[in-house]
């Protein structure tokens, strides 16, 4: 729905003292937006900056209508106003700016121009425009659980609503009716590429004209009023409708897109002068001169105040600590949780063998009762008797309810984004998320997987993500193409998640209860043909733990160390006890956890055996094995007496036919003589 919003502001209605704290705002963000390439021509820092010349209504009116306490912002590159209008004061402006260690944002390890204040719910965003439209979202649906009054802001250019994630996004929200405000800085530019190229709609936000419980708002961003007066509007719709609503702000871009941009290249000398001609800052400057509201000398003497101001913040800032080379390695992850009974993971406990995929279902009940701002969705995830594609979560939503386990669209990037965002909320709440029907289909989510990785060491620890990620993995199904297939040894190579593959229902209980009750993201990989495997069944104790990073030998021997894992892990035992008949004694490790790794073991275990095969069901080429042999190599090659040997799948998709897929993954009989092989070297 399109609402035309009435101007409620103008010079002459406003109060004096409003309309002088905006200019004061306005003035000090314009110095500071003009200062900032001198930082970088003095090779002090500033390496990117993005002026905001031209977006100043819009931006002062954000940040004005944020309520601290109430709201959650997400500003994007541009949003200098807006955090300073916030209340982010020159001096933090400035050591973000120049990467200073004390910078609130991260510490120095984010882009300049990337602004927040944790503290007060402006949360630092990553330099994927755009995709913090997702983490808005999910805050607001934890606003709307939690019953909280207040908004999301969700702020970025135009032409990045072109992406994706936007529209699920703004479908998603629109969908549930949760309380967010999207503000689109329509500039008509996203770098050179012009508005005509992005979108058929002269303004984008009008391709969104369709969705129910959804208003759109157009504004004139460049004029204080206006932009006050439709912000005012879209927090008030938003919190009494509990809806979303589009700001869409005509802006305009006065310079270059970026400090490594020439704007000469693709616009002419006449459409830069009318860029400049339409200056919103010295607009309002004259509106309050001509209005008779404030004196030239009272403007005056704001301006010399605010120089004073940005003179201060800047010698403050250039004193402050840089950030020191050994930092680098703090704030990957939080630290996990620490099981005090099961500090191994293992246990001596006799009783009734469980189902894998049993132990995950009862892992995940308990859980839910363990801490109740614990919530799970995904596709397929609740719909009367269904509980997932595979039923894992069979009787969740009957006994805890829809709003804690609920069906997401079939739209992997918003299913993670908002789970991203709803963690934000409140720091004792854990998200579990069926990631996508089947691994394979997770590819859409990479991009919220990659922000979701250094969410924390981005924020210099200010922010972790406590989000699960559940994803049926493996083959031996019969599922060919994006049924059957392997993420992990892409995946091991971004840091800052956690990775952990069971192989028996145990762990598998083991490992998920561990980490629900830790901060942080991790990636459980289930692998499915393992879910009623009468081989994965395990005695599994009600509060078993499975400390992450501890692998477990799963036999000991002294001839051959095998390392293993997921669906591998039972036939490399197989292979072991047929190669026991033959005189041979071979220790197979189940890694269990992937990220972090278990490198003490691993290395004890070939200093015992001398020799060492790595399996798993992935590529051998490119797949994680790979990493196992290089720190072998560097960390154990005196110990060794016959070279690291690795079996695997081919560098192959995974065919459909049963024949096919026979012959591209691992058995127990490539195991079996991988193992042969190495013990005759």
């Amino acid at each position: 729905m399109l609402k035309k919003v009435e101007k409620k502001y103008s010079a002459k209605k406003t109060p004096k003292a409003e309309l002088k704290k905006w200019y004061e705002l306005m003035t000090l963000g314009r110095m500071l937006d003009e200062r900032a390439p001198n930082y970088l021509k003095q090779a002090v820092g500033w390496s990117y900056h993005a002026p905001y010349a031209g977006h100043d209504g819009i931006q002062l009116a954000i940040g004005q209508t944020f309520v601290r306490g109430e709201d959650h912002l997400f500003p994007y590159y541009r949003d200098m106003l807006t955090a300073v209008s916030a209340g982010i004061t020159a001096e933090e402006i400035i050591l973000n700016g120049i990467s200073k260690a004390t910078d609130l944002a991260s510490g120095g390890r984010h882009m300049s121009n990337h602004f927040a204040k944790p503290e007060w719910k402006i949360h630092n965003v990553s330099s994927c425009t755009g995709n913090h439209t997702l983490h808005a979202v999910g805050v607001a649906r934890a606003m709307k659980r939690y019953k909280h009054k207040g908004v999301a802001f969700s702020s970025q250019g135009e032409s990045s609503v072109s992406e994706g994630y936007c529209y699920e996004a703004i479908n998603g929200a629109s969908c549930e009716k949760l309380p967010v405000v999207f503000v689109f800085q329509d500039n008509g530019y996203g770098i050179s590429v012009p508005k005509r190229d992005q979108t058929a709609n002269e303004r984008v936000a009008d391709n969104f004209s369709g969705f129910l419980n959804l208003t759109i708002i157009h504004c004139d961003g460049k004029d204080v009023f206006d932009s006050m007066s439709a912000m005012e509007e879209a927090r008030r719709i938003a919190i009494e409708k509990c809806e979303p609503v589009i700001v869409h702000a005509d802006c305009v871009r006065i310079g270059n897109h970026s400090n490594s941009d020439k704007h000469e290249w693709y616009r002419d000398e006449e459409e830069r002068a009318a860029a400049k001609a339409q200056d919103p800052y010295l607009a309002y400057r004259k509106e309050l001169l001509s209005s008779k509201v404030f004196t030239e000398a009272e403007l005056n003497a704001i301006d010399e105040e605010q120089k004073k101001v940005v003179l201060d913040a800047h010698t403050k800032a250039m004193k402050a600590p840089n950030p020191t080379p050994e930092s680098i390695f703090d704030n990957l992850w939080p630290e996990s949780y620490v099981s005090t009974k099961y500090p191994e993971g293992t246990h001596n406990q006799s009783g009734e063998e469980t189902k894998f995929i049993d132990a995950i279902n009862g892992t995940l009940k308990a859980e839910f009762r363990h801490n109740p701002n614990t919530f799970i969705w995904g596709q397929d995830m609740a719909n009367k008797e269904k509980g997932g594609i595979f039923n894992v979560s069979k009787g969740m939503q009957q006994e805890f309810g829809i709003e804690r386990v609920f069906n997401g669209p079939i739209a992997e990037d918003f299913i993670l984004g908002t789970a991203n965002g709803f963690s934000r909320f409140r720091d004792d709440i854990r998200v579990c998320v069926e990631g996508a029907e089947f691994a394979d289909y997770f590819w859409p989510a990479m991009e919220q997987y990659i922000e979701m990785s250094h969410d924390y060491w981005r924020s210099n620890g200010a922010f972790s993500p406590n989000v699960i990620i559940r994803l049926a993995s493996g083959g031996y199904i019969g599922g060919g193409l994006y049924h059957s297939q392997n993420l992990e040894g892409s995946l091991a190579a971004i840091p800052g998640i956690r990775i952990v593959v069971p192989s028996f229902a145990d762990d598998a209980a083991g490992l998920l209860r561990t980490a629900f009750r830790s901060k942080g993201p991790t990636l459980y990989l289930e692998p499915k043909s393992l879910y009623n495997s009468k081989q994965a069944m395990a005695v599994v104790p009600d509060d078993f733990e499975v400390p992450f990073g501890k692998a477990r030998v799963r036999r000991e021997g002294t001839d051959l160390t095998v390392i293993t894992y997921g669906n591998t892990t039972h036939m490399c035992l197989e292979a072991a006890e047929k190669l026991a008949g033959e005189g041979y004694n071979v220790e197979v490790v189940d890694l269990r956890s992937i990220i972090p790794l278990d490198e003490e073991t691993i290395i004890n275990s070939i200093k015992k055996t001398n020799r060492c095969l790595i399996v798993h069901e992935d590529k051998v080429f490119g797949g994680f094995g790979g990493e196992l042999v290089g720190i072998i190599n560097d960390k154990a090659f005196e110990h060794l007496d016959a070279p690291v040997k690795r079996v695997g799948s081919t560098f192959t998709p995974v065919g459909f036919n049963r024949i096919l897929e026979r012959a591209i993954l691992p058995n127990t009989d490539r195991v079996y003589q991988g193992m042969l092989d190495l013990l005759k070297y």
